[in-house]
């Protein structure tokens, strides 16, 4: 990985007041760029051709009289493929431009990890925890939550020992940035829902060998959406900016449907549920649990200093489910800007706006870690 040395060199060479907020467009791109400009921020994006549109054209920027009044997209690249990012021409252009650049989940998906971890270029937030996305790793967020003393699903080492519902979690053999989850409450259903999927093209037989299988948590889903502010000085560094839920397709079609119609169906394509991520929304919980929820944000921090310094830095999730006893367990951990954080776009989230008295999403909660660094004359503190 690149030293983080090397990278505040890079950006000790930046013009401050010409910095531009760069974004890979997708995921939560949208957030970044309203919350940039929010804060008076220029903006560029790096598109792939045919996904383009959105941003190269229905968001894009338009000047009046040397003002933003409608979009949010000032600049933009466009690549036959995002992977084609990594061409040292383009980093090159990106540190001459003083790009810093905000890692989302697509970064680092579609581009291979070892190449996000080189990237020459300046990231707000934290390289050094990006790979502990990639469950499997020696140390993924599993092994942090483990070393945090934190709450998560207990694992199942064997689908033999299946004795309840759990879940069996793997990536999508087709589409790049989503899951192959399914559920199954004894070995002989996780054989034959695992065959019929390999049979559909949706997993594979080498991914389910390298599969997690967990105990399944029944409740509802709280994805709580964190801060970590390095330069405060008075106030609490850690910050809960807000909470959002999914949509997650097909199975969000299968919970809509009564008992007979879910049994009534005979295409083996509709019969088990797919989790494919295709929306979310916002929402709050209740107030005796924020005082757990910041705990849990709390201990995570510490961990992440101790054990990946300099630890998490700006926007990361915790992705929870609360049981019957209102009991958190993570499931997920998203070391940089969640995907959900698009629900509270230009209007903030509930828990921001009542912090900061005015409307804060992630992505204008960045870009003003971005401008009080500066001001600050703390850049330096905030990329790795």
């Amino acid at each position: 990985m690149i030293g983080r040395r090397q990278i505040q060199t890079f950006v000790s060479e930046y013009d401050l007041e010409k910095i531009k907020v760069g974004v890979l467009a997708s995921h939560s791109a949208l957030d970044v760029a309203d919350g940039a400009k929010d804060e008076q921020l220029s903006t560029k994006l790096y598109c792939q051709r045919g996904r383009e549109k959105t941003y190269t054209q229905y968001f894009k920027s338009r000047l009046r009289e040397g003002n933003t009044v409608r979009g949010c997209v000032d600049e933009f690249e466009v690549f036959e493929r995002f992977n084609h990012m990594q061409k040292p021409a383009v980093s090159e252009r990106m540190r001459k431009e003083n790009v810093v650049f905000i890692p989302n989940r697509s970064f680092t998906s579609y581009l291979d990890i070892d190449v996000v971890e080189e990237y020459p270029v300046p990231y707000v937030g934290s390289r050094n925890l990006l790979r502990s996305e990639e469950r499997g790793e020696q140390k993924d967020y599993y092994w942090m939550l483990e070393q945090a003393g934190l709450p998560y699903p207990e694992k199942i080492k064997d689908h033999k020992n299946i004795d309840d519902l759990c879940i069996v979690k793997l990536h999508h053999a087709e589409k790049k940035l989503e899951r192959g989850f399914f559920t199954a409450a004894t070995p002989r259903e996780y054989q034959e829902k695992a065959q019929e999927l390999i049979k559909q093209g949706v997993i594979t037989q080498n991914s389910l060998e390298e599969a997690r299988i967990e105990r399944y948590i029944i409740g509802p889903v709280f994805n709580l959406d964190f801060f970590y502010n390095p330069l405060e000085e008075e106030y609490p560094r850690l910050e809960l900016l807000g909470v959002d839920w999914r949509f997650e397709s097909s199975l969000d079609g299968h919970v809509r449907l009564t008992a007979p119609q879910q049994l009534s169906l005979k295409d083996t394509k509709q019969e088990i549920p797919e989790m494919t991520v295709c929306g979310h929304n916002s929402a709050t919980i209740r107030e005796s649990l924020l005082d757990k929820a910041f705990e849990l944000g709390e201990k995570y921090v510490k961990a992440s200093q101790k054990y990946s310094d300099p630890g998490i830095i700006g926007a990361f999730c915790l992705q929870t489910c609360i049981d019957k006893d209102l009991n958190y367990y993570i499931y997920d951990v998203a070391p940089r800007i969640g995907g959900g954080t698009n629900v509270h776009l230009a209007v903030g989230h509930p828990y921001g706006n009542a912090l900061w008295r005015r409307q804060m999403s992630t992505g204008r909660r960045t870009a003003k870690l971005i401008k009080d660094a500066i001001s600050q004359q703390r850049v330096e503190e905030i990329v790795t």
